[in-house]
């Protein structure tokens, strides 16, 4: 079955990095869907179901905490693995992600190859 990953971000250019940090995997099958917004994030995440989010916490519409709540909390879709990606680092906000159902809380700026072993592991393309 193919593997799909959604890469959620309000900025453009963060959602072109890690697209491009993740584009090797392409060539494991793996299909990309991005959103700039919480409320399409949480809309392909219902409809697409892909396998692993990386999830921008401060965005319009709804916020990436409130969408992995719904998403792991409310809705009990647990098959999804969750990354935060965050520029705060503080210990409140990872304790929140966690709160939340966050699998992993990961700050900006994130290290490329962190990120690419890391969705490696979850989508079990080791």
């Amino acid at each position: 079955m193919e593997k799909k990953i959604l890469i959620v971000d309000d900025e453009a250019h963060i959602r072109m990095l890690i697209g491009q940090t993740l584009e090797e995997l392409e060539d494991e099958g793996v299909e990309f869907l991005t959103a700039d917004n919480g409320a399409a994030a949480l809309e392909i995440i219902q409809s697409e179901k892909p396998d692993l989010v990386f999830l921008d916490v401060m965005m319009p519409k709804m916020n990436g905490m409130d969408v992995c709540q719904k998403v792991k909390k409310e809705l009990a879709i647990n098959d999804v693995y969750i990354i935060l990606l965050t520029a705060k680092g503080q210990e409140l906000d990872r304790q929140r992600g966690q709160e939340v159902g966050a699998d992993v809380y990961m700050t900006k700026p994130f290290d490329p190859e962190v990120l690419l072993s890391k969705a490696k592991q979850v989508l079990e393309l080791d």
